[in-house]
């Protein structure tokens, strides 16, 4: 096939992301030099149409960023209450008291918030300061220079056929061109995977660890509910099958965010983590809440679990990795907006100082000297073993033992457990089927649990058809030779939107099909494969969900 000829368009900064990290990047630019060209381009139809998070949002990120907010109309409308935590029984559970946990675990000053409202106001005061902000564009190509730095992205490819050949309506797309690029791709972007890649950036790192958290929205009796109110819970359903937990937030108009995650280092092959959330929505105290009520929303996204000693080196020639594409969530807290935003301010000011001095292309390494020593590393440092010691220890030891260290850390600046390893990735974690029972999963009752693809449709996810499937096999056997013979094909269960499914038909052999168009960009599969055979790309510009205040 012809070499694609593209048009190509040279700015000062490319942006890949509109999320909380990308955009704050954007505007701190424009606020330190206005003159500069600064280009946002998103995959989703809309800033907000794929960003999904729980959200209890700190503030210190915005307060750095837009010390006004308030009195620009932020919509951070809802501010905690009262938190309340729960370790869940099947049939009760115990409240644990709020005086024993550190401060960094009080969400005084914090607000209850739609990350994708959020994220759509602050690309209002992005363009208002000057910055293009494009929807709708996503960044298939990375594009690199002669010595091997990352100079630009392609952008705005369409109209390819399903076997990957241009079709009637194809459309190039262009080359964005900067004298550096942001990749503020959120948790597992293509982009940034590939530079970790292609740089070693992970050498001497832990290998990044994650959860999939999965969440609607729901409209309950004005009766039960209560603004501003927050509550978390751990223990059952999940039990000693996986570690994990749930969070109920109460925001404005009678509505509650629902979210269930799930650590993806589960062994057990036949754990179904979409139905473990069904399931928890039974339990006495989530049903009263819900009785009477209607779900109004879904979506699921993978999030990044690996802390302090799981991120990556985030720079390389020319590019610079934001936000989520490093990882820098908050474990204990579930926080990592505060931190994106954090990232994009610091990466902002690394490249507006390099401009100035009249470089390009290089590795902004005064980037990532601030994340490692200024405020995101030590909001990480202080709780990097909380995730090892929940993986080695279960549950309740490490409650006992996490607290310890986040106390010890809080007080004295130090661990007595040092800085623990993850070990193994989540792929890894999986073992073979052979060594456990398939779990016998309730059937949804449609009233409070529901089936999968019924829940997709409240994602209003949508992808062409007529367009390659984004979900690439290294090798289409493995699924069936490898997968359904040793692990039971786990992507028919750790998929939270049913792309996946084992086709078994009488007289025939087992088929793989992939329903690509149900996909909610979550990139679990890209994660939790234990051959690490499929490769999560992106579609056509626009594709994927359209989440309204999640």
């Amino acid at each position: 096939m012809a070499e694609i000829e593209r048009e190509a368009m040279e700015v000062d900064v490319v942006i890949v992301g509109a999320g909380p990290a990308g955009l704050s990047a954007a505007i701190r630019l424009k606020q330190l030099d206005e003159d500069l060209a600064v280009v946002v381009l998103e995959k989703g139809s809309e800033v907000g149409a794929h960003i999904l998070s729980g959200a209890v949002l700190d503030p210190c990120g915005l307060d750095a960023l837009i010390p006004d907010w308030k009195e620009k109309g932020a919509p951070l409308n809802v501010p905690v209450k009262d938190d309340n935590f729960y370790m869940l029984g099947e049939s009760g559970g115990i409240r644990i008291p709020n005086w024993p946990m550190p401060k960094l675990m009080n969400n005084h000053g914090n607000y209850i918030v739609s990350m994708g409202n959020v994220c759509r106001w602050m690309a209002e005061q992005a363009e208002a300061l000057g910055v293009e902000v494009f929807a709708g564009m996503s960044c298939s190509e990375l594009v690199y220079d002669e010595a091997g730095g990352v100079k630009g992205v392609v952008a705005g490819e369409f109209g390819r056929n399903p076997d990957g050949t241009p079709g009637p309506s194809y459309e190039p797309g262009m080359e964005l061109h900067g004298k550096y690029v942001f990749l503020s791709e959120g948790v597992r972007g293509s982009l940034a995977k590939e530079v970790i890649e292609k740089y070693d950036l992970s050498e001497g790192h832990e290998p990044q660890k994650f959860g999939l958290g999965m969440k609607e929205i729901w409209e309950i009796d004005p009766d039960k509910h209560k603004e501003g109110s927050v509550t978390h819970t751990m223990g059952w359903p999940l039990g000693s099958n996986a570690g994990g937990g749930s969070f109920i937030y109460h925001l404005d108009n009678n509505q509650v965010y629902v979210g269930f995650v799930v650590h993806l280092n589960y062994k057990n092959p036949y754990l179904y983590p979409y139905m473990e959330f069904q399931r928890f929505k039974h339990h006495p105290m989530v049903a009263e809440l819900l009785k009477g009520g209607k779900r109004i929303a879904y979506g699921a996204r993978a999030i990044s679990e690996g802390g302090y000693q799981s991120m990556p080196k985030m720079v390389a020639p020319g590019v610079a990795l934001l936000g989520c594409s490093v990882g820098m969530v908050n474990v204990p807290r579930i926080k990592g907006n505060h931190n994106a935003m954090l990232s994009g301010k610091a990466a902002a000011e690394a490249a507006h100082a390099a401009l100035q001095a009249g470089r390009s292309g290089d590795e902004l390494t005064d980037y990532e000297t601030e994340v490692r020593t200024g405020a995101i590393g030590q909001d990480l440092k202080k709780v990097r073993n909380v995730k090892p010691l929940w993986s080695t220890y279960g549950l309740q030891a490490s409650l006992a033992l996490g607290g310890f260290d986040m106390w010890t850390n809080e007080l004295f600046g130090v661990s007595l457990f040092g800085t623990m390893k993850h070990g193994e990735n989540d792929a890894q974690a999986t073992r073979q089927a052979s060594g456990f029972e398939p779990i016998d999963y309730p059937k949804p009752d449609g009233k409070l649990s529901f089936d999968r693809l019924t829940n997709v449709s409240f994602s209003m996810t949508n992808h062409e058809e007529d367009q390659p499937c984004h979900l690439k096999l290294k090798d289409k056997n493995v699924p069936i030779a490898v997968n359904l013979r040793a692990y039971a094909e786990p992507a028919q269960r750790y998929c939270p939107a049913g792309v996946y499914e084992v086709v078994e038909e009488e007289g025939k052999e087992p088929r793989f099909v992939i329903n690509f168009q149900n996909c909610v960009h979550c990139k679990t599969c890209d994660i939790k494969d234990p051959s690490q055979n499929i490769v999560w790309t992106v579609p056509q510009g626009g594709d994927g969900p359209n989440y309204p205040n999640m």
